[in-house]
């Protein structure tokens, strides 16, 4: 990863953890994914962009496999999505195969745009919600 990336990648997510992510997970509206901590075993509320297609959640990460609930996903696939106030369980999937910038094109446009602004490494993930 160049220099510029790995410098992006600090500032974004030191910005997204002390800031924005606690003003997010307040509100009301805002789609959260709960992931199972790896290490901690804990439920851990991240705020995403994504789109309920059918019986799946799409969205994509902005730092693929360096985000953290990325790694949280890998290690137990088995989240949560809160989606227009309502919970819905169901199994992530990371498809790096996946076209994410295609993707981003499907998803709300005012997060992809800056999921594309931000991110260095973006990776699609879908979620098979099974309630």
């Amino acid at each position: 990863m160049s220099r510029h990336h790995e410098l992006k990648h600090r500032v974004v997510t030191s910005f997204q953890r002390r800031i924005g992510n606690p003003i997010l997970s307040r509100l009301p509206f805002q789609t959260l994914l709960e992931t199972t901590g790896r290490t901690s075993g804990l439920p851990r509320r991240t705020p995403v962009g994504g789109r309920r297609v059918g019986n799946a959640f799409w969205f994509v990460s902005e730092f693929g496999d360096r985000s953290q609930y990325v790694r949280n996903i890998r290690a137990d696939p088995r989240v949560r999505v809160r989606i227009n106030g309502t919970w819905h369980t169901g199994t992530a999937h990371p498809l790096p195969e996946g076209d994410a910038r295609t993707r981003l094109k499907a998803l709300p446009r005012y997060n992809s745009t800056a999921v594309r602004a931000l991110g260095t490494d973006l990776l699609t993930v879908r979620v098979d919600l099974t309630d």
